[in-house]
């Protein structure tokens, strides 16, 4: 045990109101949205195992990038425009042949969407100095005055896949894509000329916050000063190890839970 003392903020009072440098939410906006029919782009060697699949599983889907440009809106003072792109990379289970163990394709796809939402004015410039412009004779910052867009997802659920004849599908192949990307995959080059094409349908959860740059005063409670003392074990690892509950709801799957509003008909 270490001497380090314990303190109680329990009876600490408000100490005085101060200003604080943080980011405001102007607006916001929820989306749940249905992305259907999204072509798959896939590089190096998945679109054979597409080619040559009788069958074709989608698996898993998640977001890889995200790109967000933010535009005022004309003739709508303080109101911009979020043009967001969502990178999303899907898994595949791929069956050459009927029961045969699968092999996995991976591939990638896109989705565009705009919103507007209200980000107030504003005209300051900010110039401030860190690590990247100390070097400089002249400390520089970008001098952006637009508020800025956050936008917070979850991944994917997927929904559905298809698998048609490349020279019927009339949706367009999408050959760009950001740089974190390409570098995941040994050839970044789209294949294009696979006989096969695959559309998939995603579920997609996300919120859109625009925030800008402000000045407040809140009330500050003083520091915040550590309550509880850092917890540092040496204790054997089997002993610890014995100390874990046997995870019997792994093993054994819990009934149905009696609340689910899709069995009250079945009762």
């Amino acid at each position: 045990m270490s001497d380090v003392p314990i303190i109680d903020n329990s009876e600490r009072r408000l100490n005085e109101t101060v200003c604080v440098d943080t980011k405001r939410i102007f607006d916001s906006c929820v989306s749940k949205d249905c992305l259907e029919d999204l072509r798959v782009t896939f590089f190096d060697g998945n679109q054979d195992l597409i080619d040559n699949a009788v069958t074709v599983k989608a698996r898993t889907a998640s977001v890889e990038a995200v790109s967000v440009d933010v535009d005022e809106v004309p003739f709508n003072k303080g109101y911009y425009n979020a043009d967001i792109t969502f990178y999303f990379k899907v898994g595949f289970d791929t069956y050459s042949a009927p029961c045969t163990a699968p092999q996995t394709a991976v591939g990638y796809t896109s989705f565009n969407k705009k919103c507007i939402l209200f980000g107030s004015e504003g005209s300051v410039k900010t110039f401030s100095s860190s690590v990247l412009t100390d070097n400089l004779e002249c400390a520089e910052a970008p001098q952006y005055t637009n508020p800025n867009a956050k936008v917070q997802t979850v991944d994917p659920v997927v929904l559905d896949a298809k698998v048609l004849d490349a020279a019927q599908v009339t949706i367009p192949l999408i050959t760009s894509f950001p740089q974190t990307i390409l570098e995941e995959v040994e050839n970044p080059v789209p294949v294009e000329d696979g006989t096969k094409a695959v559309l998939v349908c995603l579920g997609l959860f996300s919120i859109v916050q625009m925030e800008r740059d402000c000045q407040m005063l809140v009330k500050a409670y003083d520091y915040c000063i550590p309550e509880r003392e850092c917890c540092c074990s040496n204790q054997d690892p089997c002993d610890a190890f014995r100390g874990i509950e046997f995870p019997v709801d792994e093993f054994f799957p819990s009934d149905k839970d009696d609340g689910c509003p899709c069995c009250d008909n079945e009762r």
